[in-house]
């Protein structure tokens, strides 16, 4: 067995929900030791810092909850005690000031995570924040011990007096989030709930033609909905269909009609900041144009994507202005099946709600708590993914310090 401080904190897995779980624990006095299968932590924060690292989003705490969707009052308590500013007020404090971009989403000035990360472990270190890495939970012993693999396929057995699980998702497996805690869980009695993608891009069946010239064509702004919800935002035709934020916000609503109907058929708003009043206007200063084509570039303004989606699929376009502009403001869209886990940027599903308490214990497992991407909750793109995840950490990681102290 493993010998550890007493009143050890254990957490598993190295990500941002685990980082800051080991953060407060430390914080509030307990001793922490952070296990993690990969060879060092962070990656996945290092991958979203590819774009940028957006840490969250601008717009009010109000507003702001309601992007969690079914899972908004569950997590409201945390996103109160760890909210945006709170985040942004951390980041700075790593020397990593942040900035609102046109969108409301907030990001480091460095525009990358490593520095970031970097600052983080440091932090963490001074605190005395320990680091097992290589070593992949396999579940506990019949004296409630943690088990672990490490290299060689040694096995480690640890005692703790409270244990924080943060082993993310199921949608990055090459990084470590591969939903394999789900079955250990489950056969400890934890209610799990099966794994979707989210935050993913769906199927369409362009035509060959469509498909060789608009692949990886953006298409901005864009207006999508579905079920009598708009979101607005941008689009990219993909090989396979389409993908991009506007999709992304509409991912959970879109799953659930593909799995009822086998499509969900959206509509597309090809130019969101006409009235379709002046639009047709446009169409009709033009309607002498000696091409449909000119008449979409010139009195629409669209681009050669968006009308060749007008197209797609259509035997032909109205000649009348007024119904040509209805068309453009309400193009319908059939999308098929959602892009697989792997492909995914976040995933649905995991431990049930219903399966912890207000800390984020496990009811069948006290002195178990869980955080991030493991609780069954999504979100969209846009910084609010990465806000859950960091919030429902330190809220997990003070309970087990708390836990460990009793």
């Amino acid at each position: 067995m493993t010998p550890l401080p007493r009143g050890t904190v254990a957490v598993v897995g190295g990500g941002p929900a685990g980082l800051m779980a080991a953060e407060a624990a430390a914080a509030a006095g307990a001793a922490v030791t952070v296990w993690e299968a990969m060879p060092s932590v962070g990656r996945k924060l290092l991958m979203a810092g590819r774009g940028g690292l957006n840490l969250t989003h601008s717009e009010p705490l109000d507003a702001f909850r309601a992007r969690y969707g079914a899972a908004a009052d569950r997590l409201a308590a945390a996103l109160e005690a760890f909210p945006p500013a709170a985040l942004r007020a951390w980041a700075d404090a790593l020397g990593q000031d942040t900035f609102v971009g046109s969108s409301g989403r907030v990001f480091p000035r460095a525009m990358k995570a490593s520095p970031l990360l970097r600052a983080w472990l440091q932090r963490l270190g001074a605190a005395g924040v320990r680091f097992a890495l290589r070593r992949r939970w396999q579940g506990w012993d019949a004296s409630g011990r943690l088990v672990f693999a490490g290299p060689d396929a040694a096995v480690e057995r640890v005692s703790a007096a409270a244990t924080v699980l943060a082993l993310g998702g199921a949608s990055w497996p090459r990084l470590g989030s591969d939903g394999g805690w789900a079955p250990i869980l489950a056969g400890a009695g934890v209610r799990v709930t099966p794994f979707q993608p989210a935050n993913c891009g769906f199927a369409v069946d362009w035509s060959p033609s469509f498909r060789e010239r608009f692949a990886g064509t953006p298409l901005k702004p864009v207006a999508m909905s579905l079920g009598g919800r708009t979101v607005r935002g941008e689009a990219m035709a993909t090989a396979y269909g389409i993908e991009g934020g506007a999709v992304y916000a509409l991912s959970a609503a879109l799953r659930a009609a593909v799995a009822a109907d086998g499509a969900a058929v959206v509509r597309l708003d090809l130019r969101p900041e006409l009235a379709v009043e002046d639009l047709a206007a446009r169409l009709a200063a033009v309607a002498g144009a000696p091409s449909t084509a000119t008449r979409l570039r010139k009195g629409a303004g669209l681009s050669p994507l968006a009308a060749a989606l007008l197209r797609e699929g259509e035997a032909g376009l109205p000649r009348d202005p007024a119904a040509l502009a209805r068309r453009i403001k309400s193009l319908p869209l059939r999308l098929g099946a959602p892009q697989p886990l792997a492909r995914a940027i976040s995933s649905a599903g995991g431990v049930a709600f219903e399966a912890v308490d207000e800390r984020f214990m496990l009811r069948a497992r006290p002195g178990t708590f869980v955080a991030g991407e493991m609780l069954d909750w999504e979100a969209p793109t846009g910084g609010y993914l990465l806000q859950a995840a960091f919030a429902t950490g330190l809220v997990a990681g003070r309970r087990a310090a708390a836990f460990a102290r009793e």
